[in-house]
């Protein structure tokens, strides 16, 4: 068939093949030979011998035309030889523009305007046959966090050595490409009743691209979360799936697989979308709620478990939406961590709970969660003291808890802003405790005041497992280094008899109530006398909105303020 005319053509296209049709050259060339031929044949051996021998010279208008046609010959190979070269280099700038405009410079595979184009021309040569293609999205886990901790550099190593393992993984057919800064899409061709056989490949994708990566005597781990769509199968649409839907759908998943954990990989399925829907619209909810004041805080009570008596709250977050009703911290603190949300919203909720604290008795204190992700901010310290002094709360009367996990994301930030915040009188409590992988010169190098028992290893106290064990484990290193101990999620008198059995502590959990919100908070301690009586009472009780009642607080393990 008979190709049709490229009108796409460049403007070093045109150079090239103007400089392929030069005439000029040509005609001198032609006529140079023709000269040459007619003429120096006879006129060559007289004026060789003339110069050479001392013999009679031929005309001389014709030894010129000679000399003449001699140098137009020089000048066209010359010129010939120039345009030869001049088209190879143009030639070669060209492939290599094109190059560029289609590979990724770093890994060297295809890039985001090549890539979608490569698999949508694999998925059209698969139509028709018994074979699929498989499209899939790869992101690294926490890449930018290699890229901070390590450098740009190593960040750059990371990202060509990942390329070449997922290269080396797929089959001969297979499309790769690089569409982001550590996101891959590629496609691979299967027979259709062999799905089984993706998922080995998948599968050993994952697993030889956690394997170390060494340079310059560093080692680093990356792992990858990976999200497949298939062209067939049951959720195909009839087949009408093009290359930029399949991406669509293989992201989903690959975002399916990040929310579970990481390091996996899932095959695309119609509720994930349905779930990514409702995840977009608790985005839009919480940027729209934190102005709107829909963010509110309540208040968890903690016992000395020796006399009974309360010593303080814990702060715990609340969305009161009117759309959603009451929403646990579960469903949106990871959402407002992820949007960079959190420090407004936790500062927000700081500023309501110290004025609804000021009015409690002085002995009682404020126990308040911080994010991970605020204590990257290294003005943190600041704002907090800030609130304090804005609502004029007394520091000794404040305890910030931080988990285990924000003491091996940056340690010489973490202890720069503790340091800060003890110095001002503000107390510390390791949350969480036994979850994480804290070492004991960790728990030695930071001021704590406090290590939290986690609530998984308390509710095991009423059963036959380990809990009692590693609760006592906890409660002895506490004793050891100075510091006391809550136990979280006392939730029957068994758990309790069993700590109160291990030496003095304070407690909290659903035994001694729901958490409640500023309102009932306060009914409860003037119900015991334990107001404030250096404020009067307010006019009128803080209305919680009208889901108040609505609370489904099955879920209230604790999340950051």
């Amino acid at each position: 068939m008979k190709k049709a005319p490229d009108n796409r053509a460049t403007p070093a296209d045109k150079k090239i093949r103007n400089a392929e049709r030069d005439m000029i050259a040509l005609g001198i060339a032609i006529a140079a030979i023709i000269l040459f031929v007619g003429t120096g044949g006879s006129l060559m051996p007289q004026i060789v011998k003339a110069w050479f021998f001392g013999g009679k010279s031929p005309d001389l208008l014709l030894t010129n035309a000679v000399l003449l046609n001699i140098a137009l010959l020089i000048f066209g190979w010359r010129r010939y030889k120039d345009l030869h070269a001049e088209v190879q280099v143009r030639r070669e700038a060209e492939e290599r523009a094109r190059e560029l405009a289609e590979r990724d410079p770093l890994t060297g595979s295809l890039n985001r305007r090549s890539g979608p184009p490569a698999l949508e021309a694999l998925r059209t040569e698969l139509a028709g046959t018994h074979r699929e293609i498989a499209v899939m999205m790869i992101d690294l886990d926490n890449f930018k966090q290699i890229n901070d901790l390590n450098g740009h550099q190593l960040g750059d190593r990371v990202l060509t050595t990942i390329a070449r393992r997922i290269a080396d993984s797929l089959p001969r057919e297979g499309v790769m490409a690089r569409i982001g800064g550590d996101e891959f899409v590629c496609g691979i061709p299967f027979e259709s009743t062999a799905r089984d056989k993706v998922d080995n490949l998948v599968a050993n994708m994952i697993r030889s691209t956690s394997a170390p990566i060494e340079s310059n005597h560093m080692s680093v781990e990356a792992t990858v979360s990976i999200g497949i769509a298939e062209s067939g199968g049951q959720y195909a649409r009839g087949g009408n799936m093009n290359a930029e839907a399949l991406i669509h759908r293989a992201d989903i998943a690959m975002y399916h697989a990040k929310k579970r954990g990481r390091n996996r990989y899932y095959w695309f399925e119609p509720q994930m979308e349905d779930e990514l829907r409702f995840r977009n619209e608790l985005e839009a909810g919480i940027r729209q709620g934190i102005p709107a004041g829909e963010f509110v805080p309540y208040y968890e009570q903690q016992i000395d478990l020796a006399t009974g008596k309360l010593s303080g709250f814990e702060m715990l977050a609340r969305w009161e939406s009117p759309r959603y009703g009451t929403v646990s911290p579960e469903i949106f603190i990871p959402i407002a961590e992820e949007i960079e949300l959190i420090g407004e919203m936790s500062e927000m909720l700081i500023r309501q709970a110290l004025e609804d604290a000021k009015d409690w008795d002085p002995s009682l204190t404020l126990s308040v969660n911080i994010s991970p992700i605020q204590l990257r901010d290294p003005w943190f310290a600041q704002k907090l003291l800030h609130l304090l002094v804005e609502s004029g709360f007394p520091p000794t009367r404040m305890e910030i808890e931080i988990t285990e996990r924000c003491l091996h994301e940056n340690m010489g930030a973490v202890r720069s802003i503790v340091t800060s915040l003890k110095n001002q009188g503000i107390h510390i409590s390791l949350d969480d405790f036994g979850t994480g992988h804290s070492s004991l010169s960790q728990l030695q190098s930071l001021p704590f005041d406090r290590l939290k028992i986690d609530r998984s290893f308390v509710s095991e106290l009423a059963g036959e497992g380990d809990g009692k064990a590693l609760v006592e484990a906890i409660v002895s290193l506490g004793k050891g280094l100075s510091l006391p101990v809550t136990a979280e999620g006392v939730e029957n008198s068994e758990v309790l008899n069993q700590l109160q059995g291990m030496g003095d502590m304070t407690g909290q959990g659903y035994l001694y109530g729901k958490p409640e919100n500023a309102a009932a908070t306060r009914r409860r301690l003037a119900a015991i006398n334990m107001l404030n009586k250096d404020f009067p009472a307010p006019l009128s009780a803080p209305l919680s909105g009208p889901l108040s009642d609505k609370a489904t607080l099955s879920s209230d393990r604790r999340q950051a303020g």
